[in-house]
């Protein structure tokens, strides 16, 4: 069976939701918080374990309470985590403030995710997926993505948050997923032909999604109408689904498709229930 390798960051969620985001100097009273498990590493791998992939991860955590917490969300009993190092620092962590429309704004201490020791992990030959994201450095990017292109496998890159992207590491990428504010930052890279063998895919939120593959023209989905509880995490969802379409067979449309009603009923699922979502939940979404 194939394997998706997602090599990524862990951190330790605190969201608090509060009537608008704070403005400069400004305090506000809240209303509840809660304290999540994610990473953009984390988050993906469970969204793709959530629905139906063959998950291992490759990332690292502190000596610490959120360290303990995390490998107890992450160790569910079906994602590989033979290769998660842990050191004695302190773990990734991140606080974000959502407001009463389900918007939000995020501030990360990445933490044990810069100091992940490139020497140590592998990419198994079994792998057919490496999943990238920019949480950790750009330089643990380009020793995953060497080695799992020494097994033939596809390396995508959900380039988030922006940053600069190395052309060493842009010519090994086959599947580039950004946001439009990530859009925007990477422009001129994009439009350059070191980028034209790549598949790139533009998350629009309520308005949809758009990929271009290479060679071929652009093609844009709406999304899915729904009522959201909080956007946080939509993106996350959205990718580790699509690769788990994507490993399971499915063409890019029909992956998309499938993505985009998993986000869609994520966001307008609590918070407390969305761990528990399933792929026969998201087939019955689709079905209405």
């Amino acid at each position: 069976m194939k394997r998706l390798c997602v090599a990524g960051s862990l951190h330790l969620d605190v969201v608090v939701n509060a009537p608008h985001l704070p403005r400069l100097d400004e305090t506000l009273t809240g209303g509840k918080v809660a304290y999540i498990c994610g990473g953009k590493g984390g988050n993906q791998a469970l969204a793709a374990d959530r629905h139906g992939a063959s998950v291992y991860f490759i990332g690292r955590i502190g000596n610490d309470a959120f360290g303990q917490t995390l490998i107890e969300t992450l160790d569910n009993g079906s994602i590989d985590i033979t290769q998660l190092q842990r050191d004695n620092g302190t773990s990734g962590m991140s606080v974000a403030i959502v407001n009463k429309d389900g918007d939000y704004g995020a501030v990360i201490v990445s933490a044990a995710n810069l100091r992940i020791d490139k020497e140590a992990f592998s990419i198994s030959k079994d792998t057919e997926i490496l999943l990238l994201q920019n949480e950790i450095p750009e330089h643990v990017n380009i020793s995953a993505s060497q080695k799992a292109k020494e097994h033939g496998c596809q390396v995508w890159l959900n380039a988030a948050p922006a940053r600069k992207i190395s052309s060493e590491l842009l010519s090994k990428i086959d599947v580039l997923i950004m946001n439009r504010i990530e859009a925007e930052f990477y422009e001129s890279n994009l439009l350059s032909d070191k980028a034209s063998h790549i598949t790139k895919i533009l998350t629009l939120g309520s308005k949809g999604v758009q990929i271009q593959c290479p060679g071929e023209e652009l093609k844009s989905y709406p999304a899915y109408p729904v009522n959201p509880h909080s956007a946080h995490g939509a993106g996350d969802t959205f990718v580790g689904s699509l690769a788990a379409g994507r490993l399971a067979g499915k063409n890019f449309e029909s992956a998309l498709n499938y993505a985009q009603a998993a986000a869609a009923l994520y966001v307008s699922t609590p918070l407390r229930k969305r761990p528990n979502l399933s792929p026969e939940e998201v087939l019955r979404f689709l079905q209405n």
